[in-house]
């Protein structure tokens, strides 16, 4: 009976341990500015005249468990630098230096969407396994480049990425939503930024819940005023994404959206172009 208790314990103990692990620090990493963009772009029926320099950023997210992981791993590739204005750039692998990470420490990359400037990073990280959506996945690795104008945004080298470090073994296929996979971290469906994007929520070290909505929420301006992002395959979609990352989150400040510089002036400064979402 003794040996039943003391064995019982133990587990418990391992249980909670477990569970206190399954934590992370949240911090928003900037590694550009595009500057002079579009406001029309990015939240719909906005101001064609409006302009604003936006970030460029990357999530990281450390655990109590050892797990370091990253949501999106920006881009890097020459050719977007003669198609965009683009300041301050720093390789996001080099720009996670400040929080005492080397690229090859990265363990997982969580891939919300297939755009260039979210997933053109990918190769940066050598060693991380790569959580995506099947549906993601599959269709911009097959069916969209059947025809010319259905796969906006994607470069075809970070397709051959992908495939690449799936070959590797090395990426994990989201099924819809997915509460189950990893202690800590829920994928949800996102709203059809693109074929099956997806965002991230964390359970925070702070206590509270972060939603990483990445770009199915472009700025903040999209959830105050209610209004879809500019690039979507379904803007009704996306306002009820917006409604349920805005139900999950502890605040509707810590649903952090993909692009907004304010997310560097809403949250504590840890080091240059980094802040801790708490």
């Amino acid at each position: 009976m003794k040996r039943t208790s003391i064995v019982l314990l133990v587990f418990v103990w391992c249980a909670i341990v477990r569970a206190e692990a399954d934590k992370y620090e949240v911090y928003a990493v900037r590694y550009a500015t595009l500057a002079n963009f579009p406001v029309a772009s990015l939240v719909a029926g906005a101001e064609r005249q409006r302009r604003l320099d936006i970030a460029m950023m990357i999530w990281v997210l450390k655990g109590t468990d050892g797990r370091i992981a990253i949501v999106d791993s920006g881009f890097h590739r020459d050719g977007y630098f003669r198609q965009f204005t683009v300041k301050d750039f720093v390789k996001p692998s080099d720009a996670i230096a400040p929080l005492g990470l080397k690229p090859e420490e990265v363990t997982d990359i969580f891939l919300t969407h297939m755009h260039w400037d979210h997933a053109g990073g990918i190769d940066l990280f050598p060693s991380a396994r790569v959580w995506i959506q099947k549906d993601e996945y599959d269709y911009y690795t097959g069916a969209a480049w059947q025809a010319p104008n259905t796969h906006g945004g994607i470069d075809a080298e970070d397709v051959l990425e992908i495939v690449k470090r799936n070959t590797q073994g090395k990426v994990s296929f989201v099924r819809g939503d997915d509460d189950t996979s990893l202690s800590g971290i829920t994928f949800g469906v996102g709203g059809r930024h693109t074929w099956q994007s997806q965002f991230v929520t964390v359970q925070a070290r702070s206590g509270h819940t972060v939603v990483l909505a990445s770009d199915n929420m472009y700025l903040y301006e999209n959830l105050e005023t209610h209004q879809p992002v500019a690039q979507t395959l379904d803007a009704a979609s996306n306002l009820r994404t917006q409604d349920r990352m805005r139900s999950l989150a502890s605040d509707p400040k810590l649903v952090i959206p993909g692009h907004d510089p304010a997310v560097f002036e809403r949250f504590p400064r840890i080091a240059d172009r980094i802040v801790r979402i708490e």
